[in-house]
């Protein structure tokens, strides 16, 4: 029985990316193994190039699934966190790691029957802008965010209600962290707020400076998670369980081995080994809950009518599925 498969449902991936993933494949025949007997692979998937999720990569590059004596297999390598929810509610998925925001909107709105089993990061944003606007020079810069409604949105906002930008004559709007490379260089934004690598690969480029990173603006702020079907949890809890020991032993090995760590990543997405680690830097990697986090980002999501929650405290304890410890803040 094979402790990971690449799934079908990679027909989402261009093919550069297919034959990007082709390493991935791990067989590893059991012997004795009566496949009949055998539970169904847990079909897990993540985002394309999104540094958060270097857990994940960690885990299949160091075989610890194969250790768990689970079987995984990447059913979906997605663009957005949307589309992941949209793929759980097809019950297409049992298991991811995306953003805590469409987890959220998707959990309350009743999208997608979802718990969270363990933070993936914290921080790992930053703000970027031009030249002009680092200097001074732009008064009413354009600004650019990944979507209403995401942990960026409150990013920026925060950023905005602080001083040292433009006192209020800023313009937003929403483009895909890779449009906002392209618009950042051909001029027609001054700034941006998104996930690693977006602002490290600015800066590399020489079209942006860092002007706030997110551990800045809201430290130790909640951004990606691991996420598992309700279904998985109420028929496969031993299952459950192992997949977060798994994501544990990878936190831990990147903050062991960082180099390492940087030398996984690149694997898994081709990009210059510089700009990972300086992403990398920027990023906390625990699975420790961020309860006060979660509670802040549905009162947000609240203010902005995205949600309708009468009480977040409750709805972020049974969400993120235990009851806080005296370190998770609250």
């Amino acid at each position: 029985m094979s402790a990971f498969i690449l799934g079908s449902a990679l027909k989402r991936f261009r093919p550069g990316w297919l034959r990007m993933a082709a390493f991935l494949l791990m067989v590893a025949a059991c012997p004795g193994a009566n496949p009949e007997a055998a539970p169904p692979p847990i079909r897990m998937a993540y985002l394309q190039n999104d540094l958060h999720h270097l857990a994940l990569w960690v885990a299949i590059d160091q075989g610890y699934f194969r250790d768990e004596g689970i079987v995984v297999e990447i059913a979906g390598i997605f663009r957005a966190g949307p589309e992941i929810m949209t793929a759980f509610a097809a019950g297409e998925l049992d298991a991811a790691y995306v953003g805590e925001a469409p987890a959220t909107i998707a959990a309350v709105r009743g999208a997608a029957r979802i718990r969270v089993l363990a933070q993936a990061n914290t921080e790992g944003s930053a703000l970027v802008v031009s030249s002009a606007v680092a200097s001074g020079m732009k008064k009413d810069p354009t600004l650019a965010k990944p979507g209403i409604g995401t942990v960026q949105d409150l990013l920026l906002q925060k950023a905005l209600a602080g001083p040292g930008l433009a006192a209020g004559k800023e313009k937003t709007i929403v483009l895909s962290p890779p449009e906002m490379l392209s618009a950042l260089q051909a001029g027609q934004i001054d700034g941006f707020v998104a996930w690693e690598p977006y602002p490290s690969r600015a800066v590399a480029m020489g079209i942006g400076r860092i002007r706030a990173t997110s551990a800045e603006i809201w430290p130790g702020h909640p951004c990606c998670v691991l996420i598992v079907g309700e279904a998985l949890m109420d028929t496969r809890p031993e299952d459950c369980r192992a997949l977060r020991r798994v994501h544990v032993r990878a936190t831990a090995f990147i903050k062991a081995h960082p180099d390492e760590a940087v030398v996984v990543a690149v694997k898994y997405t081709g990009m210059d080994p510089e700009v990972v680690r300086q992403a990398l830097g920027r990023v906390t990697y625990t699975d420790r809950l961020s309860f006060a986090g979660e509670e802040e980002f549905v009162t947000f999501l609240n203010s902005l009518g995205y949600i309708e929650v009468g009480d977040p405290k409750a709805f972020t304890r049974k969400f993120l599925g235990s009851e806080p410890t005296e370190d998770d803040g609250k």
